[in-house]
């Protein structure tokens, strides 16, 4: 996909983090906009904002859990705009524990968020995206955690090696029926975001509730510390615009991590164990 100023681009979780970013990315280059997220006041700010700065934008508070209201933002822009070329299913949580503490609750949640979040939205907008035949892109927000095991992530983990799966296949389907769109997934490392902070947004949360188990404070501390060294969101976006522009499948924004990964797959095409991914101060 060359042409982008006039063009339309949907991001999921668009009220902070990667999300806004790559909406700003995108209003710069003369996009139209429709933006979704859970959080109503934020993606107000967001939303006021970029049309302050001359962009037309579509908002919609949204769970994207639910198929339905990934659907109903699809009508609006197919009613507004005439439909869309880029669409960023970007929306994540995360929540952690020994996977065999995670509650089926936090299970239904993540899942949902991240992996069910990205299934509605290329059933939401894929289908108008083929029907158009005009050039598009499908970026599917992962992690270098949909490429690698590290402990105490369950959850997240098989969302992510999920959403890697369902974007590698979603490529070859797009080819298969010779639809002029492309796909990347998007695998980055730590990011100034506020990902460590998705309780906020989990069903029935009580801030003041019951404190997660003590044990996990050192995971809690190192997780934190690890995302405010990190790139920033705009540097995130930056790689995403890049990535759609070349037509390229991987977005991998953080070469110090390539090493884990070229191990873990090593270790499976020799048949060995994978490497374990175990922070130091959580072993007992």
């Amino acid at each position: 996909m060359q042409e982008f100023a006039g063009r339309v681009a949907v991001v999921t979780g668009a009220a902070s983090g990667i999300g806004k970013a790559l909406a700003e990315r995108f209003a710069a280059e003369g996009m139209h906009l429709a933006l979704a997220d859970i959080e109503a006041e934020p993606l107000a700010a967001v939303t006021e904002s970029l049309r302050a700065a001359g962009s037309a934008v579509e908002a919609m508070v949204l769970d994207v859990r639910e198929g339905a209201a990934l659907e109903a933002l699809a009508a609006k822009c197919a009613e507004r705009f005439g439909g869309v070329h880029v669409v960023c299913n970007n929306a994540g949580v995360a929540s952690g524990g020994p996977t065999w503490e995670v509650t089926p609750e936090d299970w239904d949640w993540v899942l949902g968020v991240n992996l069910v979040g990205v299934i509605n939205g290329v059933r939401a907008f894929v289908p108008g995206m083929i029907a158009r035949g005009e050039p598009g892109h499908v970026v599917n927000t992962a992690s270098v955690a949909g490429l690698t095991c590290p402990a105490f992530m369950a959850p997240y983990n098989v969302t992510k090696h999920g959403v890697v799966a369902l974007s590698e296949t979603l490529r070859a389907d797009l080819t298969a029926v010779q639809a002029p769109i492309g796909v990347s997934v998007l695998c980055p490392g730590w990011v100034r975001t506020r990902i460590h902070e998705s309780d906020r947004n989990k069903p029935g949360y009580d801030p003041n509730g019951t404190e997660e188990n003590p044990a996990m404070t050192p995971l809690r501390d190192l997780v934190r510390d690890m995302i405010e060294s990190g790139i920033g969101p705009d540097e995130a976006a930056n790689h995403v615009f890049a990535a759609i522009r070349a037509d390229r499948f991987w977005i991998r924004t953080h070469p110090d991590m390539e090493s884990g990964v070229a191990a873990r797959c090593s270790a499976m095409a020799a048949g060995e164990n994978p490497p374990l991914m175990v922070p130091s101060d959580i072993q007992s």
